[in-house]
């Protein structure tokens, strides 16, 4: 999604965490210092997961950067589906951009 967006004018940074126990709390917040904007995706259901907390983390520490409400793309607040319908479950390219765009937009 993010080099798609590069060819429309769009410089996402992408945080790829390699980890989340323990969440590597200074990188995010060091990427939301620099843009003011966070769009957070992950597969899990949007409420109660990992996007919840990460969006907590910015909130807590650097929330006087914030230029745009923080987005989240995540899963559907339903069970994980089987795998032949998974694909509609998982956030997929076209979504994750949309989300990007309606934050650089704000």
């Amino acid at each position: 999604a993010a080099e798609d967006l590069a060819e429309e004018g769009i410089d996402a940074e992408v945080v790829d965490l390699r980890t989340v126990s323990p969440l590597d709390e200074e990188t995010i917040q060091e990427s939301f210092r620099k843009t003011g904007r966070a769009v957070v995706v992950h597969e899990a259901p949007r409420s109660g997961g990992l996007a919840a907390e990460i969006t907590t983390t910015i909130q807590e520490d650097v929330l006087l950067y914030q230029e745009a409400p923080i987005n989240r793309v995540t899963g559907f607040d339903v069970p994980f589906p089987l795998y032949a319908i998974e694909e509609y479950y998982l956030p997929e390219a076209a979504r994750i951009k949309d989300g990007i765009k309606e934050t650089v937009e704000y």
